[in-house]
């Protein structure tokens, strides 16, 4: 495990910097000509629902870090726009599970594209040891998000 040490502050602020402009270019890449008015936080909550379902929603609100009434308002909003169906919990009649439609399937599907799309055409650019460290570095990420969610 490496120390708090300043050049570990310096690659933490480098790399937190990199990831939110990252992201926020993807979540505007997502839109593309298709625009949708799917938050963030929906759009998250439905591929939270596409890979892990069917749960209810305190698995949900548990998965994506929220609090329960936050968990009952998305699945009012997805379900509104016909993303995601609500069904009876066969195990607890007083609960619901839901599962993605086909229509947020296909939804998640066109926004994942049109992300993947603009990390390859950026890829392109880059020489071969430059996408090799690339994919270290994604298999360190992925590594970093499993300790924090085994904690």
């Amino acid at each position: 495990m490496v120390s708090s040490s300043p050049i570990t502050t310096e690659v933490a602020a480098r790399l937190r910097l990199a990831i939110v402009r990252t992201a926020r270019r993807l979540r505007q890449e997502a839109l593309g000509a298709e625009a949708t008015e799917l938050s963030p936080t929906l759009t998250a909550a439905l591929a939270t629902v596409s890979r892990h379902g069917p749960l209810t929603p305190s698995e949900l609100a548990r998965r994506e870090r929220i609090k329960r009434p936050t968990a009952t308002r998305t699945v009012a909003n997805l379900e509104a726009a016909g993303l995601i169906e609500r069904t009876a919990d066969p195990e607890d009649g007083r609960a619901c599970i839901v599962s993605a439609t086909a229509e947020g399937t296909a939804l998640l599907k066109r926004i994942r594209g049109r992300k993947n799309a603009y990390i390859a055409r950026r890829l392109r650019k880059l020489e071969p040891d430059e996408i090799e460290t690339l994919e270290r570095a994604a298999a360190l990420l992925e590594r970093m998000l499993e300790d924090e969610d085994s904690a």
